[in-house]
Protein backbone atom coordinates (compact mmCIF):
# COMPACT_ATOMS: atom_id res chain seq x y z
CA UNK A 1 0.00 0.00 0.00
CA UNK A 2 1.28 3.35 -0.86
CA UNK A 3 1.57 5.82 1.87
CA UNK A 4 2.71 9.54 1.53
CA UNK A 5 3.17 11.61 5.07
CA UNK A 6 3.98 15.01 5.14
CA UNK A 7 5.73 17.10 7.78
CA UNK A 8 7.28 19.91 9.11
CA UNK A 9 4.51 22.25 8.35
CA UNK A 10 3.89 24.93 11.55
CA UNK A 11 3.02 28.52 12.41
CA UNK A 12 5.18 31.08 10.88
CA UNK A 13 5.84 34.15 10.95
CA UNK A 14 5.59 36.52 7.67
CA UNK A 15 9.00 36.79 5.74
CA UNK A 16 10.23 33.40 7.52
CA UNK A 17 10.54 29.83 5.99
CA UNK A 18 9.64 26.76 6.27
CA UNK A 19 10.83 23.41 4.83
CA UNK A 20 8.23 20.44 4.31
CA UNK A 21 9.02 16.64 3.68
CA UNK A 22 7.01 13.91 1.99
CA UNK A 23 8.09 10.32 3.03
CA UNK A 24 6.80 7.86 0.74
CA UNK A 25 6.81 4.02 0.87
CA UNK A 26 5.26 1.30 -0.85
CA UNK A 27 6.17 2.31 -4.36
CA UNK A 28 8.66 2.82 -6.66
CA UNK A 29 9.38 6.27 -5.47
CA UNK A 30 12.33 7.05 -7.96
CA UNK A 31 9.77 6.31 -10.90
CA UNK A 32 7.30 9.12 -9.40
CA UNK A 33 6.38 12.96 -10.47
CA UNK A 34 5.72 14.96 -7.47
CA UNK A 35 3.64 17.32 -6.52
CA UNK A 36 2.93 19.65 -3.57
CA UNK A 37 -0.53 21.12 -3.63
CA UNK A 38 -2.31 23.71 -1.24
CA UNK A 39 -5.68 24.29 -0.19
CA UNK A 40 -6.83 27.55 2.21
CA UNK A 41 -9.56 27.57 3.89
CA UNK A 42 -12.58 28.24 2.08
CA UNK A 43 -10.94 27.71 -1.29
CA UNK A 44 -10.40 25.14 -4.00
CA UNK A 45 -6.93 23.01 -3.69
CA UNK A 46 -4.21 24.40 -5.77
CA UNK A 47 -1.30 23.32 -7.43
CA UNK A 48 2.17 24.63 -6.05
CA UNK A 49 4.44 22.60 -7.49
CA UNK A 50 6.38 19.46 -8.87
CA UNK A 51 9.30 17.84 -9.46
CA UNK A 52 10.06 15.21 -11.93
CA UNK A 53 11.72 12.01 -11.36
CA UNK A 54 15.18 12.80 -11.58
CA UNK A 55 14.46 16.40 -9.89
CA UNK A 56 15.73 17.28 -13.29
CA UNK A 57 12.61 18.98 -14.09
CA UNK A 58 10.58 21.41 -11.57
CA UNK A 59 7.82 24.07 -12.32
CA UNK A 60 6.60 25.98 -9.89
CA UNK A 61 2.84 28.12 -9.71
CA UNK A 62 3.46 32.06 -10.43
CA UNK A 63 2.39 32.43 -6.95
CA UNK A 64 5.27 30.76 -5.25
CA UNK A 65 8.17 31.00 -8.12
CA UNK A 66 11.17 32.45 -6.41
CA UNK A 67 10.60 31.83 -3.16
CA UNK A 68 9.64 28.12 -3.06
CA UNK A 69 11.95 24.87 -3.84
CA UNK A 70 10.99 21.65 -4.83
CA UNK A 71 14.08 18.82 -4.25
CA UNK A 72 14.07 15.19 -3.92
CA UNK A 73 16.31 12.34 -2.20
CA UNK A 74 15.65 9.63 -4.22
CA UNK A 75 17.54 7.26 -1.76
CA UNK A 76 15.26 8.52 1.03
CA UNK A 77 12.39 8.03 -0.69
CA UNK A 78 11.44 11.63 0.00
CA UNK A 79 10.53 14.84 -1.06
CA UNK A 80 11.13 18.31 0.22
CA UNK A 81 9.46 21.73 -0.17
CA UNK A 82 11.77 24.47 1.08
CA UNK A 83 9.43 27.76 1.37
CA UNK A 84 11.22 31.09 2.15
CA UNK A 85 9.96 34.80 2.36
CA UNK A 86 6.24 33.30 3.41
CA UNK A 87 3.56 35.16 3.28
CA UNK A 88 -0.26 35.41 4.93
CA UNK A 89 -1.26 34.08 1.60
CA UNK A 90 0.71 30.85 1.53
CA UNK A 91 -1.18 29.92 4.68
CA UNK A 92 -3.07 26.67 3.92
CA UNK A 93 -2.77 22.73 3.88
CA UNK A 94 -0.03 21.38 2.02
CA UNK A 95 -0.36 17.84 0.59
CA UNK A 96 2.05 16.08 -1.53
CA UNK A 97 1.25 13.98 -4.34
CA UNK A 98 2.41 10.99 -6.81
CA UNK A 99 2.24 10.59 -10.25
CA UNK A 100 2.64 7.52 -11.71
CA UNK A 101 4.89 9.11 -14.86
CA UNK A 102 8.52 9.65 -14.28
CA UNK A 103 7.76 13.14 -15.65
CA UNK A 104 4.72 15.29 -16.66
CA UNK A 105 4.80 18.05 -19.11
CA UNK A 106 3.97 21.83 -17.80
CA UNK A 107 0.47 21.82 -18.04
CA UNK A 108 -0.19 18.28 -17.00
CA UNK A 109 2.03 18.32 -13.87
CA UNK A 110 -0.54 21.07 -12.44
CA UNK A 111 -3.98 18.87 -12.76
CA UNK A 112 -4.75 16.98 -9.65
CA UNK A 113 -6.35 14.49 -11.80
CA UNK A 114 -2.86 12.87 -12.79
CA UNK A 115 -1.79 12.43 -9.30
CA UNK A 116 -2.83 8.95 -7.71
CA UNK A 117 -1.17 8.98 -4.40
CA UNK A 118 -2.02 11.66 -1.67
CA UNK A 119 -0.75 12.57 1.70
CA UNK A 120 -2.96 14.03 4.56
CA UNK A 121 -1.59 17.23 4.02
CA UNK A 122 0.38 19.19 7.15
CA UNK A 123 -0.83 23.32 8.17
CA UNK A 124 1.17 25.94 7.36
CA UNK A 125 0.02 29.42 9.04
CA UNK A 126 2.08 32.37 7.83
CA UNK A 127 1.21 35.60 10.76
CA UNK A 128 1.45 38.80 9.87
Amino acid sequence: QVQLVESGGGLVQAGGSLRLSCAVSGRTFSSSTMGWFRQAPGKEREFVGASSWSGGSTYYADSVKGRFTISRDNAKNTVYLQMNSLKPEDTAVYYCAAAPQRRLGALTTRSQTNYNYWGQGTQVTVSS
